[in-house]
């Protein structure tokens, strides 16, 4: 089990985004939940979109479990409501 040492609020929107390589810093592996609507997302490093991507859903875990995982996920919301995801970082 890592420890976990960092965590962001991450609002999705309308354009596709990565999460913060400032506070993830050299960490290794990312949980991160979803709150208020739909998020898609891609593993490859290309932006998702609104109908393209992994879907994940208001209270979905994800975890990603290397740098280069950490380095290259986008996510955009899915529908016309943002969502927040909230990732706790560690090694």
């Amino acid at each position: 089990m890592p420890g976990y040492v960092a965590f962001e609020s991450l609002t999705v929107a309308g354009t596709a985004v990565g999460l913060t390589a400032a506070t993830y810093a050299e960490n290794d592996v990312a949980l991160i939940t979803v709150d208020d609507a739909a998020v898609r997302f891609r593993l490859d490093g290309t932006a998702p979109t609104a109908t393209v991507g992994h879907v994940l859903e208001p209270g979905d875990v994800l975890v990603l479990d290397s740098p280069d995982q950490l380095t290259k996920v986008r996510f955009i919301r899915r529908d016309g409501v943002s969502a927040t995801l909230r990732v706790s970082y560690g090694r």
